[in-house]
């Protein structure tokens, strides 16, 4: 199973590092289009820095076993980050990344949830978490 794990970790570290360069380059127009409007931050700041955190995690999720329960903690707290991008890309009904109906939006907001599972299960960050709450919980009360 940490095999599986180890694997499903480094895909979602790779595809963290592929879509952060997007964010630099290739696709940013893409990503423009998923800001919300109501940030208080210039859009091209909200991409790049995004894009850079992207890079980050993805590097982290490949590289730092060692601190792969931290890493994926960080990762699961960025996909809810970015949601309201995805909900604001729904609700306006702009097209980006072939995402060209209010069916497809809807679908890749149901996808973020798995994004945030992803990185707790892959990372053993769930696992490690309830297995600190059953300790709690099975320590005497003084």
């Amino acid at each position: 199973m940490n095999r599986v794990r180890g694997i499903a970790r480094w895909l979602l570290g790779f595809a963290l590092l592929f879509t952060g360069i997007g964010h630099l380059t290739f696709a940013r127009a893409s990503f423009v289009a998923q800001v919300p409007q109501w940030l208080p931050v210039p859009v091209d700041v909200v991409v790049v820095a995004s894009g850079i955190v992207e890079i980050a995690l993805g590097a982290s999720l490949i590289a730092l076993s060692r601190y792969r329960v931290v890493v994926g903690w960080l990762t699961a707290a960025f996909f809810v980050a970015i949601f309201p991008g995805n909900v604001e890309q729904f609700v306006s009904g702009t097209d980006a990344f072939g995402l060209d109906s209010d069916l497809s939006r809807g679908i890749r907001l149901l996808f973020q949830p798995l994004l945030v599972i992803w990185a707790l299960w892959s990372t053993g960050a769930w696992k490690a978490w309830r297995a600190q709450r059953r300790k709690r919980s099975s320590e005497p009360r003084g």
